[in-house]
């Protein structure tokens, strides 16, 4: 990873800010629709700051400039990150949050801006308190975007890729019920509509999908349900004659770009249906339109502010956490597709290294990987960009080799290798650590203990009603025994041919976990990890699905939940020292072995003598 030169960005920013009069300009990582991945056209963030992970926040004053990263990205940001800017860790002791510094940076009644479309209403509701309780000056939500204008005629043209219609067959659910099922609570909750603004959720709420934004398959777009009509923001150019189709006369295609417009109308039409009669006590109770909490400071404005709308966690994102039984299914065929593919590349990439002495970089491998998986069933694309790291690499949590810029693997030190794909029927994300020549006692140690782990996670039994905040310490504990831990969150949501992240449930810390108890039906990752700057990275992880389990009692007369594992790769023998394992935990792996060999040996016997070879020495019991 290379340092990258923000001199020149920071001058022609600083430019623009003084024409306007900002002191401080506040640059999110997220696009209008608060996607965690973002098209190309989108990365304003990266390109002021030269910093490239997925999570950040930049601020930037008319003197200094500060990059917010959480621990997933320490060792990246102070890479990428020039002379000029400031790296907030966040999560540190005395380490200020990016908003904290912005105010700090407000005081004496200085005025900072954004663009309104790239924070959410409540955050910026937040932040603007928090600046005048400081003695700053005012919160300003701008357009255009500065760094648009910084970026001229070079910035990447926003992309235009065709929506394509998703198979009953693989979503399990027509989207009229789902549309149906919305407007019912609607109904319940005497609300005039919902404006949808994630494209993931629009994306599965319609049973549509597209390529829009690298490695997950949505379309720009807004959405909007009330109890009586539906309708689409997008570029009728995406929309071939089979999306017109299966849309039907019950949607209505609205240009990409009216949705502010239309809102305001939308507003001040309630205004009116709300007007009191001469009666002073006999108004009708004003409805309101819905948002969720991750929808723009832009789009609540256009509403009419806080006072005219609800905000309130996504009923979308909700229901669509908890997969069908089609979609369930979907998740178990393509991991073993998928984990099929995983072995036959670590065979492959064994026999390169160890056998032939062949000299492979970081990028060479993950190409391989990826032209492998390419020819599964169902196959469409990876989930995201294959971490593909040696040796160092491979504690940069979020690392991402490039042709040029990434390192030979050196079959003598820890090789990480995290991966998913998007599969018609499922998405995967798979983490996997090998050594193909003899690691250290700490490694085997390290990769004994996270195994542990993931084992104890996989296995928990708990109440309906538990949230993932409860069940993080599970993969932890045996790390924090030796006072080690990690700095990332145990579990993510996974979508169905989606999001490979998605909310709002997920195992960790972050204050989202807690506003949501985990469901049958849901999906996540099981994923601790161990790294040492400098030196090597170690992760393991599975996807596990939440379903009702059956127990001796049924204390409080509630389900009890547990986990099925779906991911179906032989985990590594070199690094697990059984000594450290409980017969309770020896027979996990050995069960877990026998099912991974049984499901996916029929994809090699009589066909790839190598991968076969590599599968049954690695699924030996312990």
């Amino acid at each position: 990873m290379e340092t990258v030169h923000t001199t020149e960005r920071l001058d022609r920013l600083r430019s623009l800010m003084k024409d306007n009069k900002f002191d401080v300009y506040i640059i999110p990582s997220e696009d209008s629709h608060q996607s965690e991945y973002i098209a190309p056209c989108d990365a304003r963030r990266e390109h002021i700051s030269g910093f490239s992970g997925s999570a950040g926040t930049a601020v930037v004053t008319l003197e200094k400039a500060a990059l917010a990263t959480d621990g997933r990205y320490f060792n990246q940001a102070s890479k990428q990150l020039d002379s000029n800017w400031q790296l907030l860790k966040q999560g540190l002791e005395d380490v200020p949050t990016w908003q904290e510094w912005a105010v700090e940076q407000a005081e004496g009644g200085k005025t900072v801006a954004v663009d309104s479309t790239v924070i959410t209403a409540p955050d910026a509701r937040k932040l603007a308190e928090k600046i005048k309780k400081k003695g700053g000056g005012r919160l300003v939500g701008h357009l255009p975007n500065l760094v648009d204008l910084v970026w001229g005629d070079k910035r990447p043209p926003r992309p235009n890729e065709a929506v394509k219609v998703l198979d009953i067959k693989y979503a399990g659910k027509k989207f009229e019920e789902k549309v149906e099922d919305l407007r019912k609570e609607l109904e319940k909750k005497k609300s005039a509509g919902l404006i949808i603004s994630m494209l993931d959720e629009i994306a599965w709420l319609y049973n549509l999908r597209g390529n829009d934004i690298p490695y997950n398959p949505v379309f720009f777009s807004y959405a909007l349900v009330t109890p009586t009509a539906a309708s689409i923001y997008v570029d009728a150019s995406k929309l071939s004659s089979e999306v017109r189709s299966h849309l039907g006369d019950s949607v209505h295609i609205r240009p990409y770009e009216a949705i502010f417009e239309d809102t305001k109308s939308l507003s001040a039409s309630l205004e009116l249906e709300a007007s009191p009669s001469s009666e002073p006590d006999s108004a009708i109770p004003k409805r309101k339109f819905m948002i969720s909490t991750k929808a723009s400071w832009a789009l609540s404005l256009s509403l009419g502010g806080e006072e005219k709308v609800d905000e309130l966690r996504s009923l979308i994102g909700d229901a669509k956490a908890i997969k069908n039984k089609t979609e369930l299914e979907g998740m178990r065929q393509c991991h073993i597709r998928d984990g099929a593919a995983l072995s036959e590349y670590f065979a492959w990439l064994e026999e390169e290294l160890a056998a032939k002495g062949s000299t492979l970089d970081e990028v060479q491998a993950a190409d391989k990987l990826e032209q492998i998986r390419s020819q599964k069933e169902n196959f469409v694309g990876l989930s995201f960009d294959t971490i593909s790291s040696t040796g160092p690499n491979a504690a940069v949590i979020h690392y991402k080799p490039e042709p040029g810029n990434c390192s030979i693997i050196d079959p003598k030190a820890i090789y990480l290798c995290d991966s998913g794909a998007q599969y018609l029927d499922g998405t995967t994300d798979t983490t996997r650590t090998l050594h193909f020549g003899e690691p250290t006692e700490l490694e085997r140690k390290a990769y004994t203990l996270l195994l542990k782990g993931v084992i104890a996670l996989d296995k928990v039994v708990f109440p309906k009603g538990t949230n993932g905040l409860a069940l993080d310490t599970l993969a932890r504990q045996f790390l924090w025994e030796e006072g080690l831990d990690y700095r990332h969150g145990t579990g993510h949501g996974v979508g169905s041919y989606l999001n490979v992240h998605e909310g709002p449930i997920g195992v960790g810390t972050r204050v989202q976990y807690t506003e949501v108890a985990l469901s049958a039906g849901n999906v996540i990752s099981d994923e601790p990890g161990y790294y040492e700057d400098g030196n090597f990275g170690i992760r393991i992880e599975n996807i596990i699905m939440a379903r009702e389990v059956k127990t001796t009692h049924s204390f409080g007369e509630k389900p009890w939940l547990g986990f099925e594992h779906v991911t179906m790769v032989p985990m590594c023998r070199k690094l697990i020292e059984p000594e450290l394992l409980s017969e309770r935990e020896k027979k996990w792996l050995n069960e877990y072995h026998t099912e991974v060999l049984e499901k996916t040996r029929g994809f090699f016997e009589g066909k790839d003598e190598r991968t076969m070879k590599w599968l049954l020495r690695e699924t030996q019991p312990v």
